[in-house]
């Protein structure tokens, strides 16, 4: 993950404007470049397709891909696109990585020459609701009912864990992206830290207190957080919320329904969590933290609890101790009258890939995808990041890292009680600037109650509602 600076709704505006995504009257010419429409007229001529080329790549053209240069690093891809090479040998590939995703990329699809396949990830990600709006990528059926890189007699799409390829999926059954890992997303600790206060991970809420009342006694803050980028909070608040109300508030949520946030069971969520700040178990300074700062002080013993994904494990390698016993929790239990059992984690595709509609060589581009989620890949990825990928399994064989290890543990205790909000992807301004940066993270360094974030937070939801400029989706 990245990072991010806050803006407002002009700002939005004036970006979405410059790569076309929202018509504006004196940029027509820009716009009409930008659109997905328009695009196909520059695009390599397909190869002949066979067993080994069943996309139909131009085995001569050029591939450029840019990859978010964020937890997961970027060699992964790099050795992903040399099996390209090998495949390819007069093809060229291009690599370019970058944590300025939306900067960097603008021009390029303001021009008609995007990439041909992008890790379009991090806090300065395109928006996804309003690339998919505006038509601008390829539509990947084309690689998901393609024979697997591994077992020809399966597609690509057989061999995906459950949920990715609905992931990709907005309001038609054209699929837009491709989520390459397979993110974990709860509470992370260490149990070496924990049985120093002879503990172990709360299962409920009260001794989550006990917990962090034990560790405050000793001078160690119960949590903290990536306070400069409090959207990480949903990454276990979100479950909590599912876990004590149901997946359907999540679901009235998502869709943005009137007085979704206005259900008991965020209010109860959103106090548990103010709880935490009023008691002081927040390690203090955390609002001033980034998500690497903070990662380092909870590595550095400073704090018990980190909400986060699985890509936590390589983003903070460098500063974690070797008997830190990385590891991951599902909430907490509220109480007993929680509708979903203790174990309900939010578990989902993450790096989110597309290919421009735009792009040269999207034959290429789908293919190199089609490669990266072959066996040889994938386990190159898990064991270079300590992350799972898409592909259902891939981890025979292999050594875990705790970390990772802990990962498929919540994910097997879990089974079906696995939710996956859609929020953040369908609207990620929503998501980021205003749910998490002008609610959450006020409510969290105690400048807004409860109520008032929710309240706050509903009249944010509300906007984007009425809002005729934004893309709608739903649940199906």
């Amino acid at each position: 993950m990245g990072t991010t600076p806050e803006f407002g709704r002009r700002d939005l505006i004036k970006r979405a404007a410059a790569i076309g995504l929202i018509a504006v009257p004196t940029m027509s010419v820009l716009s009409a470049c930008a659109s997905g429409d328009s695009g196909g007229g520059n695009q390599v001529d397909k190869g002949e397709k066979s067993t080994k080329n069943p996309l139909a790549v131009n085995e001569g053209a050029a591939l450029d891909v840019v990859i978010f240069d964020g937890g997961f690093g970027q060699q992964y891809a790099k050795d992903a696109e040399a099996e390209y090479q090998k495949a390819f040998p007069k093809a060229q590939v291009k690599h370019s990585a970058t944590q300025e995703i939306q900067t960097q990329l603008q021009p390029r699809f303001n021009g008609g020459t995007p990439p041909d396949l992008i890790d379009n990830s991090g806090a300065k990600q395109m928006d996804m609701g309003t690339l998919v709006a505006k038509k601008q990528l390829t539509d990947l059926n084309a690689l998901l009912d393609a024979p697997s890189y591994d077992d020809p007699s399966k597609k690509v799409r057989d061999t995906l864990r459950p949920g990715v390829v609905e992931m990709g999926q907005f309001d038609s059954d054209e699929t837009w992206v491709l989520y390459y890992a397979y993110t974990v997303y709860g509470v992370w600790y260490s149990k070496t830290n924990l049985a120093k206060l002879d503990a172990q991970y709360p299962e409920t809420w009260d001794d989550m207190l006990k917990v962090c009342e034990a560790a405050k006694k000793k001078g160690i803050a119960g949590w903290t957080y990536a306070g400069k980028y409090p959207y990480y909070l949903p990454f276990s608040l979100y479950p909590f919320i599912a876990k004590i109300g149901g997946v359907e508030v999540l679901r009235r949520i998502d869709n943005l329904e009137p007085n979704a946030w206005k259900d008991p069971a965020v209010k109860a969520a959103f106090d548990a969590y103010y709880e935490l700040y009023k008691k002081g178990y927040i390690l203090q300074g955390t609002p001033g933290l980034t998500h690497i700062e903070s990662q380092t002080a909870w590595n550095e013993g400073k704090a018990l609890f980190l909400p986060n994904g699985s890509w936590v494990e390589n983003e903070s390698k460098k500063t974690t101790p070797a008997d830190f016993q990385m590891s991951v929790g599902a909430p907490s239990s509220l109480d007993k009258n929680d509708k979903l059992p203790f174990g309900t984690l939010w578990a989902s595709g993450g790096e989110p890939f597309i290919v421009p509609k735009n792009a040269r060589n999207p034959q290429g581009g789908m293919e190199l995808l089609r490669l990266m989620l072959g066996r040889k890949s994938s386990q190159n990825f898990i064991k270079s990041v300590s992350s799972l990928t898409s592909l259902n399994g891939g981890t025979e064989g292999l050594t875990l890292p705790p970390g990772l290890a802990s990962s498929q543990e919540v994910l097997a205790k879990a089974g079906k009680n696995v939710v996956n909000p859609r929020l953040g992807d369908w609207y990620v301004a929503l998501q980021k600037e205003k749910i998490g940066v002008g609610a959450l993270g006020e409510m969290m360094a105690g400048r807004l109650t409860p109520d008032e974030a929710i309240t706050k937070i509903q009249r944010f939801a509300d906007e984007t509602a009425k809002d005729d400029s934004v893309k709608k989706y739903k649940h199906k």
